[in-house]
């Protein structure tokens, strides 16, 4: 009988020491990340049979099992990616939108400055002051849209670099995952199948964590207790045999646009966009998709609306000296990109036929052997043909040399390289076409009071040949005009509609009045028109006309629109941001209530396996003494 209460004592010390040693690890680990709160599972000794029934037999610790809830688990990890994609996306849509909305270094002040400028030449067309104005408000402008782009190439290239950060601290933590993995499988295999390597788990299921806060991550767990950790899409990255690696290649579609690249077991896997949405990563990869470069596509289709408009109405004008206007911007060209994996030789031409229809999407050209298919990326829309050329939103796209082979692509970007090309030609104030190359008169014998226009000019050298002879316009009795002059061919008769248009080689007038028969009216060159404003006033009514969006929005509108879509799109991750910041705080909360050590809880249980402890040794101090009484009876 003695011998039976040593026995328990002794089990019932070391369950005490086993639940104290349990206890100090806990609070040891109390502020460890991902530490799971430990327990002792004790079980009841065998009893033993006897004629008076079952006796116990003491305790036995058959576990030491973590708190452990892994739904709970999952839905951090869940909620840790999908704040970290939004953390990461609202700072990069945080910093473009206060570079774009910014009201000293903006875009906007920098147009209002530049066509205050021009309005200034056409209040004084003749002022050399007003024309040198004009000359630094242009290079002002152009500067500031290569600032504004410059910054978003800076910021492409931050996204590059943090992209390739974050695939090596992926590819870190995949191999620290596969490698405890490893342990994890062999410690259960050969140990009992109740028992766990419990801080090898934690350990894991941390990592795992750091994980899904770089990516989105799906956990199998197998059978073995190894885990099986997918992306997002499904591709595995740590199988319990080894771990895949991603890494940052040049993007097929354009060599400046990396792209992430799973290097597995076999053929590297290229991977969209749309199946990293989630982590820092997705947060990233989605800046660039749906707000950097819609937004320099933006920027670029404004730089190149604004510097053919300009030049287009500035080469109806005429110089001080006379001479007709030239371009003052340099300008941006759209550009074609070859796949990298294309097998034909194409060359592929892309220009511009409307800046009005110009969209701020790029395109996806591919042939499939025998047709040809456009998708606009921006909303997927594809337009099919099987011929080039072709014209697509104002883009026009055309074979220039070489031959398409089936499954050959192109990426179009319209307006990405507006900026980039954009610069100031003209450095001599002189060359500024503030005047008109036309001036009309009425002839002094005319017998009726009716008034010719000023006349507007509709394209270049609107007058003869020799930009020299003037056009005469004759009333006939008849009621017609008749239209004649060196150059022009067979005179040509026109009805008269009192103030209605009348065109012809490249100018437009209107004759006002009751016109008598006889009456001359004459257009002919502007010879030293130099306090001319006509052609000043026609660029400064550049501004507010409606050129872009299919003709129903401004410059300044269309600017203005990338701003707003931007600080919308800030506005939405930052909201967004704060709920799923909220979501993680609250499920970290539930996870730790049913996981987590709670310090208060394990005081208690110090002193009460302190007391388990003393009151077994008090067990084995009894027992102790009843065999010494044994032992003397036989003396």
């Amino acid at each position: 009988m003695a011998s039976s209460i040593f026995g328990i004592g002794i089990s019932g010390l070391g369950a005490a020491k086993a639940g104290l040693l349990t206890t100090g690890h806990n609070i040891a680990n109390a502020s460890t990340p991902g530490y799971n709160r430990q327990e002792i599972i004790q079980t009841p000794g065998l009893a033993q049979r006897t004629g008076s029934g079952y006796f116990g037999q003491g305790v036995n610790v058959s576990d030491v099992r973590r708190a452990y809830d892994s739904l709970l688990q999952a839905q951090s990890w869940q909620a840790q990616s999908s704040s970290s994609h939004l953390d990461s996306l609202s700072a990069q849509l945080s910093r473009i939108d206060s570079l774009l909305a910014d009201p000293t270094v903006g875009l906007s002040p920098a147009l209002s400055a530049f066509f205050g400028a021009v309005n200034d030449i056409a209040s004084h067309p003749s002022d050399g002051a007003a024309r040198q104005g004009l000359l630094s408000q242009a290079q002002v402008l152009s500067s500031r849209f290569k600032e504004i782009d410059g910054q978003f190439e800076a910021q492409r290239n931050d996204v590059t670099r943090s992209m390739v950060s974050i695939v090596g601290e992926v590819n870190s933590i995949s191999s620290q995952i596969s490698e405890i993995n490893g342990r994890i499988v062999r410690l259960t295999s050969t140990g009992s199948s109740n028992q766990a390597p419990n801080d090898l788990l934690d350990q894991r299921d941390q990592l795992v964590s750091d994980l899904s806060r770089l990516v989105k991550v799906q956990v199998v767990r197998q059978d073995d207790n190894g885990y099986n950790v997918y992306l997002g899409s499904g591709q595995a990255i740590v199988l319990k045999d080894g771990a895949s690696r991603l890494k940052v290649a040049d993007g097929d579609e354009d060599p400046r646009k990396q792209q992430i690249v799973l290097d597995g077991p076999g053929a590297d896997v290229k991977m969209r966009t749309s199946d990293l949405l989630g982590g820092q990563l997705g947060g990233l990869l989605e800046f660039r998709e749906t707000a950097l470069d819609p937004a320099q596509n933006a920027l670029g289709r404004v730089a190149m609306a604004l510097a053919s408009g300009f030049n287009d109405q500035h080469r109806l004008g005429q110089d001080s000296s006379g001479r007709a206007g030239t371009n003052l911007f340099a300008l941006g060209a759209p550009r074609a990109l070859p796949n990298g994996l294309n097998s034909g030789n194409a060359v592929i031409g892309a220009g511009i036929s409307s800046y009005s229809a110009l969209t701020t999407s790029d395109y996806r050209l591919k042939y499939d052997g025998s047709n040809y298919s456009v998708m606009r990326m921006s909303d997927g829309n594809v337009t099919s043909f099987a011929s080039l050329p072709q014209t697509i939103d104002g883009v026009s796209l055309s074979l220039t040399s070489g031959a398409m082979a089936a499954g050959d692509m192109f990426l179009i970007e319209p307006t990405r390289a507006g900026v980039a090309g954009l610069g100031v030609l003209i450095k001599d104030v002189g060359r500024l076409a503030a005047a008109a190359p036309i001036r009309t008169a009425a002839s002094l014998l005319n017998p009726s009071a009716a008034r010719v226009s000023a006349g507007t000019v509709n394209a270049q050298n609107p007058l003869d040949a020799n930009l020299q002879s003037p056009v005469s316009i004759t009333f006939t009795t008849a009621g017609v005009f008749n239209v004649s002059g060196t150059g022009t061919g067979n005179p040509l008769g026109v009805a008269h509609t009192d103030g209605g248009d009348i065109s012809y080689n490249g100018w437009t007038i209107q004759i006002s009045g009751t016109p008598a028969a006889g009456d001359v009216f004459t257009i002919g060159p502007n010879t030293g028109g130099v306090g001319d404003n006509r052609n000043a006033l026609a660029l400064a009514g550049l501004q507010g006309r409606l050129t872009l969006d299919g003709g129903t929005e401004t410059l300044q509108g269309a600017y203005a629109q990338v701003v707003s879509q931007v600080g919308n799109q800030a506005q939405e991750a930052r909201v967004s941001g704060f709920a799923q910041t909220s979501l993680l705080a609250s499920v970290e909360t539930a996870r730790q209530s049913a996981s987590g050590v709670n310090l208060d809880e394990e005081a208690a249980n110090l002193m009460r396996y302190q007391q388990a402890y003393q009151a077994s040794g008090k067990i084995i101090a009894i027992a102790g003494q009843l065999f010494d009484t044994i032992l003397s009876i036989g003396r």
